[in-house]
């Protein structure tokens, strides 16, 4: 497994909405204020947000335009506005649901699709849940935690701010939910593999790879790298990968719902499992991206960070 990976090569995150003032104003303002006047606030800042970050807003634009090549600009620009906003009511209710109990967040999950869960950790190798920056992650490991009790681990690259670092980790500490911050490659995955040997539960999102830690796929007509480490850790393992989404509804709530379980496939190569694996994933990712454009959260160029490819065309 590779273990030179050079974290400073990619910048994923747009500073204007990651860093550590403006998060910690939200939380403070979140936990402190009622729901309705937080979303008020929400709408209104993304609203200026889409209208003053033009860099950000420019990039979503592009993004979304290879997810709905048939769209007007001006209803791709509208669409990344609704971008930023369910973005800004996803993190107040990320933020919300850090001081609820079982019986207040169960109203909020309208469907939970845990009986994947127990099917997959019934094989006792752990289950690597894998996502992307699509929906409301965060809540889907707290729904986990609170309404099905299951032990969980979040791996993830720190946040460029040390201070949302420290806000994310000290979130996730209160329900249990153990971190690993993405460092040197090996010692990451011997952690995983610990977790995933105590027939735990592994969270990662996988639509940004880090460096060398890459494995290309085909992903809205594109080459594009995703993260190489799971379906990796997925082969050594034995342990399914299993994607996993929540989605925010019209009416407020969330589904928690799954794709097919990811089994890697040990009879053929080492890189031509992982690559097919990973491209199974991205395939799942790209159907529910379609269905909901304004939940994927790239607040920059995506396919401008990729190194320079030639676009290619999916087979069937």
């Amino acid at each position: 497994m590779r273990t030179d990976t050079d974290f400073s090569a990619v910048r994923w995150h747009a500073g204007a909405l990651n860093n550590g003032l403006i998060f910690g104003a939200t939380y403070h303002s979140v936990t402190r204020l009622p729901p309705a006047c937080s979303y008020a606030i929400g709408h209104v800042a993304m609203w200026l947000a889409h209208h003053l970050v033009r860099d950000g807003t420019r990039a979503v634009v592009d993004n979304l335009r290879l997810v709905r090549p048939d769209a007007s600009e001006d209803e791709l620009r509208r669409l990344a506005l609704l971008a930023y906003r369910s973005y800004a009511c996803d993190t107040i209710d990320f933020i919300r649901s850090l001081s609820m109990d079982r019986a207040r967040l169960a109203p909020l999950v309208a469907q939970l699709d845990s009986h994947r869960f127990d099917e997959l950790l019934a094989l006792g190798r752990g289950v690597i849940i894998v996502g992307g920056h699509f929906g409301n992650w965060e809540l889907g490991g707290v729904a986990l935690r609170l309404l099905r009790g299951y032990p969980l681990t979040v791996v993830g690259k720190p946040e460029p701010s040390p201070v949302v670092s420290r806000f994310r980790r000290r979130m996730r500490e209160s329900l249990g939910i153990e971190t690993i911050e993405i460092g040197q490659m090996l010692e990451t995955a011997l952690r995983i593999r610990r977790v995933l040997g105590a027939n735990g539960l592994v969270a990662m999102l996988l639509d940004r790879h880090l460096g060398r830690d890459r494995v290309d796929v085909t992903f809205f007509g594109r080459r594009t790298g995703f993260l190489r480490t799971p379906a990796m850790i997925a082969y050594l393992s034995g342990a399914p990968l299993l994607p996993s989404f929540m989605i925010r509804q019209p009416d407020g709530r969330f589904l928690g719902v799954c794709g097919e379980p990811i089994f890697v496939d040990t009879s053929v190569s080492t890189e031509e499992s992982v690559q097919n694996a990973t491209q199974a994933f991205a395939v799942e990712l790209e159907r529910r991206i379609r269905a909901h454009p304004h939940l994927w959260y790239q607040f920059y160029p995506y396919w401008q960070q990729q190194a320079p490819e030639p676009a290619v065309q999916r087979t069937s």
